[in-house]
């Protein structure tokens, strides 16, 4: 437990209000409940000596470890295989349902397929990022751990030959700890159930966990049955759609950023994010990827929560906030964890995020293109939405020509973003579509003035002739991977000389291979020390402009090999470094859910050209 797995060496477990991190060895090392914002229980992953963590892996064996997802389901298999023998290990979370609630299952199942091996179970907790004391309790089906904010009991499953009799356990000072050795056949089992008063550890029968399991397996493969995808790259885009559908809340139908905080953008960096919140943007994103799946229930419980907070800023006079909790509230304060090295000595670990504050104008065009892809999916605006929604239109026509932090949430200070003026375009043309398109009451010559002066803003002081590019912000030569979003959001034709000279130089400057950089921070300071790693989103959304420009063999192949960057479960966190390692908060939702609208784009530009 001293070293740090590789960040892509993880799965994703959940039950659609939180979520856990199983590294390839069995380690669950984060986990967090009852929520995904919620302080952690296991939190190895940034500090593996204070963090803590539950781990079931063989003991004093030569072995290795591999994982596989059960098709269809976030079901996480990891194998043991051995000279002696091959283990698997079984990790899922039940259901939680659309109620919030304390109360969360994360269900271990250890079957011993061929051989003999002996094994250890290491469950070490540490409650509220490891700052709270702790009292351990062993009854006999199991023990009870609890701390003053939270507690769990571990339960066993009573098989005949089982990995957790009571004299196998040894208690720690803040944890259990016991091994037993597995015959070929037998099987061992251990629930965990959290919950502020959590019922005593009891005994759960091989048919109660085997229930459970079937159950779970159903229920995704029904949601996932839903899905109307049949293209070329099914595999993976049923994948990104599970794992949106992992880090969806389900009581609100809000989308986390990702699971999990203070994984570094460059390793010893302080580029440390906490990414557990719903972005207007990211979550806007998803609803075009969800409505081309034909998600349509998910599309609209976020238009919902996104219509409540369109709402709200109305009601208190103030701009749209960057992002929220997954409940909709706003207070996001951002503080430094001290006492956590951070992931591999990644330091400083925060929690919370300051950028919840910053003026992203950008964020208004997501939400507008959001609401009017819903609109055309039949998600129409409500009476009272479009009511709050003229208000906000009327805060942009006032403020979108002013400094900003951009898409990026630099912290440099405030500058005239291309992308922002980009999307605030988007914002005011959307407006007016919907507008018109259902004949609803709204300021249809304002809004339509303002647009064409952001257009004119933009193609006269946004696109740098020298450069023959449109750049990062006005007055500078730097390019930005965000503008490659132009063609897509129909603000220019993607046979525009302007934005095919720009899509070459984006090529020449920010593409190695078949990754994107989202800028040069030498050349653009962005206001924080350390390096930039390539930009997964950023080189699906690369693969579309390709596509749209008719480069599609291009297209193609960058796809291709975007993919052999995917973790070996199919999953992509934020950044991947110039060694080719995943880094940055994981999995993200930005990655996939452009993985899955690039995948559907370039199956439909494909098909028409053949």
């Amino acid at each position: 437990m001293d070293s740090y797995p590789a960040v892509e060496s993880h799965g994703l477990i959940g039950d659609l209000q939180t979520a856990a991190l199983v590294a390839v060895d069995g380690t669950i090392d984060w986990f967090c409940a009852p929520r995904f914002d919620s302080p952690s229980i296991f939190g190895g992953l940034l500090d593996r000596r204070r963090g803590g963590h539950f781990q079931i892996a063989p003991d004093g064996v030569d072995h290795v470890c591999k994982q596989l997802y059960l098709p269809g389901t976030p079901i996480l298999i990891t194998r043991f295989m051995s000279a002696d023998g091959v283990g698997e290990l079984v990790d899922f979370m039940p259901v939680a349902g659309d109620q919030a609630t304390d109360r969360h299952r994360l269900v271990r199942v250890l079957r011993m397929v061929r051989g003999t091996m002996r094994f250890r179970l290491d469950c070490q907790p540490r409650f509220n990022y490891g700052r709270d004391s702790q009292e351990l309790e062993v009854h006999p089906e199991g023990s009870l751990i609890r701390s003053a904010t939270s507690a769990f009991s571990l339960s066993r499953v009573r098989y005949a030959n089982q990995l957790t009799e009571q004299h196998d356990v040894r208690r720690t000072d803040e944890g259990i700890c016991l091994v037993a050795t597995l015959h070929e056949g037998e099987v061992g089992g251990v629930v965990l159930e959290t919950g502020i008063d959590p019922d005593p550890p009891r005994r759960y029968s091989p048919d109660e966990v085997d229930n459970l399991l079937a159950s779970t397996r159903d229920w995704w493969r029904d949601w996932l049955g839903r899905s109307h995808y049949a293209g070329r790259w099914r595999e993976m885009v049923e994948r990104s759609a599970i794992t949106l559908k992992l880090m969806t809340y389900a009581p609100t139908g809000a989308l986390v950023a990702a699971p999990t905080a203070g994984l570094p953008e460059h390793i010893g960096g302080e580029r440390n994010w906490d990414y557990r919140y719903t972005w207007i943007r990211d979550a806007s994103f998803s609803v075009h990827a969800l409505l081309d799946l034909g998600f349509t229930d998910e599309a609209g419980r976020y238009m919902r929560w996104l219509g409540d907070r369109v709402r709200d800023a109305d009601e208190a006079g103030a701009p749209l906030q960057v992002m929220y909790r997954v409940d909709g509230s706003p207070d996001i304060p951002e503080e430094v964890l001290d006492h956590l090295e951070g992931y591999k000595g990644s330091a400083p670990v925060r929690i919370g995020n300051g950028a919840a504050t910053q003026l992203q104008l950008d964020i208004y065009g997501a939400a507008l293109n959001a609401f009017h892809v819903a609109d055309s999916q039949g998600l129409h605006i409500t009476h009272e939405g479009w009511r709050h929604t003229l208000r906000a239109m009327d805060w942009l026509c006032d403020n979108w020509d002013q400094p900003e932090e951009g898409i990026w949430e630099t912290r440099g200070g405030g500058r005239n973003y291309t992308y922002g003026r980009l999307m605030s375009w988007v914002a005011l043309d959307r407006a007016v579509r919907i507008a018109n398109a259902r004949g609803r009451p709204a300021k249809i010559g304002r809004w339509t003035a303002v647009r064409d002066r952001i257009y004119d803003q933009i193609m006269t002081q946004g696109y740098h002739p020298g450069r023959r590019a449109f750049v990062q912000h006005y007055g500078n030569d730097v390019l930005d991977a965000a503008l490659l979003a132009m063609p897509s959001v129909g603000f220019v034709s993607p046979r525009d000389p302007m934005w095919r000279s720009t899509l070459h130089a984006i090529d020449d400057e920010l593409v190695s291979d078949s990754l994107v950089y989202r800028y040069n921070p030498e050349a653009s300071p962005d206001g924080l020390p350390g390096i930039e790693s390539t930009f997964t989103m950023c080189t699906f959304w690369y693969v579309d402009a390709l596509a749209r420009t008719d480069r599609l063999e291009d297209a193609r192949l960058t796809l291709e090999k975007m993919f052999t960057y995917a973790s070996p479960l199919g999953l992509y966190s934020e950044e991947i470094a110039p060694s080719g390692e995943q880094v940055g908060n994981f999995p993200q939702a930005f990655s996939h859910l452009s993985l899955i609208s690039t995948a559907v784009n370039l199956d439909r530009l494909l098909d028409a050209g053949r």
